[in-house]
């Protein structure tokens, strides 16, 4: 069973960016058909999947987000990155990080709570 786990800072102001990065432990990152993607939670909210990046790099945004997010990879410490600029408060929320075959995500970290606020 693949475990994941996210880490970053807690607290971000406005206008700056929200890194994130989550580790994984039993499982290859660039396993062949597995798909690793960050999902948030607004308080109140709904689960909002905010893209997606394969073994290969190719990533998926969503279009709400496309001009703002950045995934990538970092095979070295089987490790993917989130990247989120220009920052507001709605972007508060719990950050997930998950992972699966071909775009389904049975395995997901315990999430992060990051606050965006000056």
């Amino acid at each position: 069973q693949v475990q994941l786990q996210e880490s970053g800072p807690g607290l971000v102001k406005p206008s700056q960016t929200l890194s994130l990065t989550c580790t994984i432990a039993g499982g290859s990152i660039t396993a062949e058909y597995y798909y690793w993607a960050w999902i948030r939670q607004p308080p109140g909210k709904g689960l909002e999947w905010m893209g997606a990046i394969g073994g290969s790099g190719t990533t998926f945004y969503s279009p709400s987000l496309k001009r703002r997010i950045v995934i990538s990879l970092n095979i070295a410490k089987n490790q993917f990155t989130l990247q989120l600029t220009a920052v507001t408060p709605e972007d508060t929320g719990v950050y997930y990080c998950a992972g699966g075959l071909a775009f389904q995500y049975p395995s997901w970290g315990q999430g992060a709570q990051v606050t965006v606020s000056s």
